[in-house]
């Protein structure tokens, strides 16, 4: 058993009193490392009593064996084992709740039938008015098949909707946007399309989670071309607009301008092809992609028209070689891939004052240790390390912002604008090596992201509403 996020457990004991003493069983427990904080009676009798012990540890990794001592304990049963993650996770971490109350039959007209008729009737005669008088002005769907789970990989749609719960929770609590999980138990893509064209008028924006590549482009791709509202991918765009904030602060320290540095992106998935378009229209002339067979370069017919795309706009100078070939004279390595791929060795090719952002979850590409004190700036997507880029600092921000201004799509400049506004909140005084992106819990991001995408959503004419906020600027 792996403990997560939490250094306690509840131990659900059938404990024979006639066998065993509950003092005798208090100090096995301490023998093993564990100390009783709590103790809950949950079924009291003569002979049999059933309790719940809140045991504490000092790390996670004594879990394991302390409940296997307790299982060995003679008369005592281990009816049940749950941590802090799992409990609260009970019935799941979300809920639907009124934002008027239903008190008496006046009321009940007034949402219901028959009063509901004539707000359903201008609808149907003004079809937009559904973005004012519905929940679709404010509420996104939240759509995976449970392909490519974070982590995990293809563990299928039940197993993925504690995410996506998760997902819907911070879209909420970051910037109001009302959000509902959709897993869908098919990987068809054609079944996937359908499906949420058919669900759209419900909602006001849609976003793709962990949908396998290259699946996933397509459907995005299509969706975008037949829904009026924004359709966003967010492992591949959401990635990609959190990347270009931390390289532009990344830049500022080192010296260096986008458009003179050599870029080496490991791992040509969505992720890290969604990031190698932001990283050239943001104004990187010099970027090569690398996956397992290595470069990717115009010289080879690739079976995967993505990748015959990739080819076209990337690898100015049509490098080929393995990542350790293609590394050197590189200024900055942008993993998208899996652990332990890029050597202290392979470092020392690179340019002076080389930026590492090694993003591989859980394990990066090269540790912080391994990097050691050649790398400039490094960033991973792990919260326990300095400069984590973290696609929470994206999403809710730009669909707030689109859903403002009631936005057809997201452009390619508004990812733009969203990630210059996430760089803007480190401010000069405060930028350095291990700060070179803001706390996912800072305040002024959302704020500042959906100020950027309502901006450039007005200047590039895909906002059907100008904000109340926006109105009286220049």
């Amino acid at each position: 058993m792996r403990l997560e996020g939490g250094t306690s457990v509840i131990l659900r004991v059938e404990m024979d009193k006639q066998v065993i003493t509950f003092g005798e069983l208090v100090s096995i427990i301490g023998q093993q490392g564990g100390d009783i904080v709590a103790i809950d009676v949950i079924q009291p009798g003569r002979k049999l009593e059933v309790r719940d012990l809140t045991v504490s540890v000092a790390e996670p990794a004594i879990i394991e064996a302390l409940t296997g001592a307790v299982r060995e304990i003679k008369g005592i049963h281990l009816v049940n084992v749950s941590d802090r993650t799992f409990l609260l996770h009970l019935g799941g971490k979300i809920q639907i709740q009124s934002k008027v109350p239903i008190k008496n039959r006046d009321d009940l007209s007034r949402v219901y039938t028959p009063g509901v008729a004539k707000v359903c009737l201008a609808i149907h005669e003004d079809q937009s008015k559904a973005h004012s008088l519905t929940i679709r002005r404010n509420t996104v769907a939240v759509v995976s098949d449970g392909t490519a789970v974070l982590g995990l990989g293809d563990i299928g749609p039940h197993a993925a909707m504690p995410v996506m719960e998760g997902k819907a929770m911070l879209f909420k609590e970051l910037a109001d946007v009302d959000a509902f999980p959709i897993c869908l138990d098919t990987k068809d893509t054609e079944e996937i399309i359908a499906i949420v064209k058919a669900i759209a008028p419900t909602f006001g924006g849609i976003n793709l989670e962990d949908i396998s590549s290259p699946r996933c482009f397509e459907i995005e791709r299509r969706l975008k071309e037949q829904l009026d509202i924004p359709v966003f991918h967010d492992d591949q765009h959401g990635t990609a607009v959190v990347l270009l904030a931390g390289l532009i602060n990344a830049l500022k320290i080192v010296g260096k301008s986008l458009d003179e540095i050599k870029v080496v992106v490991c791992g040509v998935g969505a992720a890290g092809i969604a990031c190698s378009r932001m990283l050239l229209a943001a104004g990187v002339t010099h970027l090569v992609g690398v996956d397992k067979e290595g470069a990717i370069h115009r010289d080879t017919v690739y079976e995967s028209a993505v990748l015959n795309e990739y080819a076209a706009i990337t690898n100015t100078y049509n490098e080929q070689g393995s990542l350790s070939d293609v590394i050197a004279g590189a200024d900055v390595f942008i993993g998208l891939s899996r652990p332990k791929l890029l050597s202290n060795e392979d470092v020392r090719k690179m340019k002076p004052d080389p930026i590492v952002f090694a993003m591989a979850n859980p394990d990066p590409e090269i540790s912080p240790e391994e990097a050691g004190t050649y790398v400039r700036v490094y960033a991973t997507g792990r919260s326990d390390y300095p400069n984590q880029l973290n696609n929470v600092l994206v999403f809710p921000g730009i669909f707030r912002g689109a859903l403002d201004a009631r936005a057809s799509t997201i452009s390619e400049s508004m990812k733009l604008a969203a990630a210059k506004a996430i760089a803007s909140i480190v401010t000069d005084e405060e930028l350095n090596e291990e700060y070179i992106i803001p706390s996912v819990f800072n305040d002024k991001v959302v704020p500042a992201v959906r100020k950027a995408v309502i901006q450039e959503a007005i200047l590039s004419g895909v906002a059907r509403k100008v904000p109340s906020d926006f109105r009286n600027l220049d």
